[in-house]
């Protein structure tokens, strides 16, 4: 059984993400941990779907069984699950939460004590410890050995003070207005708070959670609502934050999203041009289009592609040593304020940009046009290794000779197949597209 996708565990709750499965999980991991133990503390966190109270129940009892103390600290966006862990340096984090997906789903992220995503190696280990009965079995403490939990209502004012400081401390958003959309998730209260306590007007769209609506109609997958605020309030920009925060769209004054690569391009610009940007490039996966890559070369910068998730966008960052990179879906990492793709503190670099450029919205985050570009999300029944998909290497032999750049590939938490392709005709581009979802949802529904 596989457990660990894209981005840590994922599923319906009550049924895949059971009770029962999360414990032992939490037991998995906490043996794993347990090897590299300093302070026998891990650090929860959750987003604001209902069954976020059954999962951490379920993960604060297996972790005290095996001996662990656990500091529980309520709603808060993922990316403030990764300071915290480092700041109170904690063993381990856990974030539970499955991000952009509707409240029937769930999900448990971890992070190392330095508020890391965990490597495939790692996620491999601990699938391999849920898997043993005996370890699981052995690890079980008794008497003073089991461990405690407590919960802290406070250390968001640690997360708060860490978003400030990555605003610089020469600008104000004095006289700015801003139209802020939480997606009824783990931002509502930290997201206003930083805007407001930096001297911005905010106007607050889905702010009011209430277990179920999380993501509904709202934030940064459904944006009809604040491109309308943003036009009827006279904003400067809007900002849609996810479930748990960690992913940012924005639109500009004018009410019109901005395309995620050209706020990658725009930001890695602008960092560039202050002279903080590290590594000669920035990193963005192999989804990114490919007028981002013509504009870092017009730059004399790279562009480094990775896979799909923000934590491979983390890796090569890593590896390459550079200090910025995200994902065209909104994941913004700047690593030298955060850890993982952070809403908040990308949206306050969004912000100082348009403040230092003196421009608006509309000008200063789009850069350069992109080439046209589309994905297409198929339901399918089976997820067949594309490599035995009979008549596939044919169609991307067909796709390769006409110049259209193709990227295929499944879901890493949704039975979803996602196509995407890329030329500088439109009228081909849908062609081809229609004749690829006919193709799939063929091959894989029968």
């Amino acid at each position: 059984m596989k457990l660990f996708g894209t981005d840590g565990v994922r599923g319906e709750a009550g049924s895949f993400l059971s009770a029962p499965m999360a414990m032992r999980i939490a037991m998995a991991a906490g043996i794993y941990f347990k090897a590299h133990s300093k302070t026998n503390r891990i650090l929860i966190g959750k987003d604001t779907r209902r069954s976020g109270y059954m999962i951490e129940n379920a993960i604060v009892s297996g972790l005290s069984a095996i001996g662990y103390d656990v500091i529980q600290i309520g709603p808060m966006p993922t990316p403030a699950i990764a300071f915290i862990t480092e700041n109170m340096r904690c063993d381990a984090g856990i974030m539970i939460s499955a991000s952009h997906n509707s409240y029937e789903d769930n999900g448990i992220k971890f992070f190392d004590g330095h508020g890391d995503k965990l490597s495939h190696e790692v996620e491999a280990e601990i699938e391999a410890i849920y898997a043993n009965d005996e370890k699981i079995a052995d690890a079980q403490v008794t008497g003073k050995e089991i461990g405690k939990a407590k919960r802290i209502d406070d250390v968001i004012g640690r997360y708060i003070v860490a978003l400030k400081n990555s605003f610089p401390r020469e600008s104000s958003l004095s006289g700015m207005r801003i139209v802020l959309d939480t997606a009824n998730g783990a931002g509502y209260i930290v997201g206003p708070t930083v805007l407001e306590e930096l001297g911005a007007e905010v106007i607050v769209l889905h702010n009011k959670p209430d277990g179920f609506n999380i993501n509904e109609s709202c934030g940064a997958l459904h944006t009809k609502d604040l491109c309308e605020s943003v036009v009827k309030y006279r904003a400067d920009l809007g900002i849609a934050l996810d479930g748990d925060a960690d992913r940012l769209v924005v639109a500009d004054e004018k009410g019109d999203i901005v395309d995620g690569d050209q706020l990658l391009g725009a930001l890695g610009s602008y960092m560039n041009d202050r002279g903080v940007l590290k590594g000669g490039g920035i990193v963005s996966t192999v989804m990114s289009n490919q007028a981002l890559e013509d504009y870092m070369e017009s730059k004399k910068l790279k562009l480094f592609r990775s896979d799909v998730g923000d934590k491979n966008v983390l890796e090569i960052m890593k590896k390459e040593g550079i200090n910025f990179g995200g994902e065209q879906s909104g994941h913004v990492i700047i690593s030298d304020f955060a850890k993982t793709g952070d809403g908040l503190v990308s949206a306050l670099q969004t912000l100082a940009l348009i403040i230092d450029t003196k421009t608006k919205a509309s000008v200063a985050l789009r850069p350069f046009k992109l080439y046209p570009q589309k994905l297409v999300n198929i339901n399918i029944k089976i997820k067949m290794p594309l490599s035995k998909v009979d008549g596939l290497d044919a169609k991307l032999k067909e796709l390769d000779a006409k110049h259209i750049r193709h990227l295929i590939r499944y879901s890493g938490t949704e039975n979803k197949l996602r196509v995407l392709l890329e030329c500088r005709d439109t009228k081909e581009l849908n062609l081809h597209m229609t004749e690829m979802v006919e193709f799939f949802q063929k091959a894989l529904n029968a």
